[in-house]
């Protein structure tokens, strides 16, 4: 088998991919440029991806692909429907990054919540040991416990989110992206009366028609003037440029991003005229990336590819 690893670099240099070698003669690229995608496919006969654009464009010289293995559970990189009329089989991971997630998703709020960024200033710049007495209270800051936590999307991670909110003792409401109902053992809302009632907004839906933009310059308007949005989802879900001017003008009182619309982000992105880290924290899409989560993406792959070469179909899409 003629394996080759597209993007090698987007789960970490400090991860091993040797397992992978096992399978075949394995061809790695630490990165790749769409440009360069058709040429550095054209022999393989597993292809290994994550974000390059696997379409008619980029395949119709490859003819031996029989296999599309996903370093993701997202797939949108990739034509199914060309996949399927040519009878290539696209698998991808699921639920391997949801402890990573769900904990970055309560570190930007406590950093948040807690003016984390405000409080290691007054110590770092001297004012602490200027001071006379032992303590220092300037922004004001609350007990989770006996908040309203609003998760929009209850998939692996929004449940999970749920029950560590629950732990903190707040009182956790949800809200589907797709109109279902269903009983997830926490009260389940229309979006707008779930961010008209929330503490804390954490996003944990897809990116779909239904989805991008479903945080916008109305929606924000009815949130609480002090809550605050975590967005751990995708970026398209969030529209930049209206939360750039909710926060600007005091619409909500602070977010934490792991993603934007464009990445890696834009020089142009309006986000990145806000400086205040006590109002906005962004981190770089890498809130699935621990080291266990990484290290269970090359796991996960090669036991969907093992699974194929078997004739079984392991988190198969087609």
């Amino acid at each position: 088998m003629n394996i080759v690893i597209l993007e090698r670099g987007t789960i970490g240099m400090d991860v091993s991919v040797d397992l992978l070698k096992e399978l075949g003669d394995v061809t790695i690229y630490e990165n790749s440029k769409v440009i360069q995608v058709a040429e550095r496919v054209k022999d393989a006969d597993i292809i290994i991806a994550n974000k390059m654009p696997l379409s008619r464009h980029t395949l119709k010289d490859a003819s031996k692909v029989k296999l599309i293995a996903q370093f993701a559970t997202g797939y949108d990189n990739v034509d199914i429907n060309y996949c399927r009329e040519r009878g290539i089989a696209v698998c991808n991971i699921s639920d391997y990054s949801t402890p990573s997630v769900v904990q970055h998703t309560f570190a930007l709020a406590l950093y948040l919540g807690e003016h984390l960024p405000y409080y290691d200033d007054y110590v770092k710049n001297g004012s602490w040991a200027a001071q006379e007495g032992f303590t220092h209270f300037h922004n004001t800051f609350y007990d989770l416990a006996g908040k309203t936590w609003g998760v929009v999307g209850m998939g692996n991670i929004g449940r999970k989110v749920a029950a560590v909110a629950s732990a903190f003792g707040c009182r956790v409401i949800w809200a589907s992206t797709t109109g279902s109902k269903r009983d997830e053992g926490y009260e389940q809302l229309p979006l707008e009366e779930l961010l008209s009632q929330s503490d804390y907004v954490s996003l944990h839906c897809p990116l779909t028609k239904a989805t991008r933009h479903l945080i916008n310059a109305d929606t924000l308007k009815l949130m609480k003037s002090s809550a605050i949005l975590i967005n751990v989802a995708r970026g398209g879900v969030v529209d930049n440029k209206a939360l750039t001017e909710a926060l600007n003008d005091g619409v909500i009182s602070a977010a934490g991003l792991d993603v934007v619309e464009g990445e890696p982000i834009s020089v142009n992105n309006p986000l990145n005229s806000i400086k205040d880290s006590e109002r906005l924290i962004i981190t770089p899409h890498m809130a699935w990336g621990s080291l266990e989560a990484r290290r269970r993406v090359v796991t996960e792959a090669y036991e969907n590819i093992t699974a194929f070469l078997r004739g079984e179909k392991r988190n198969r899409i087609i």
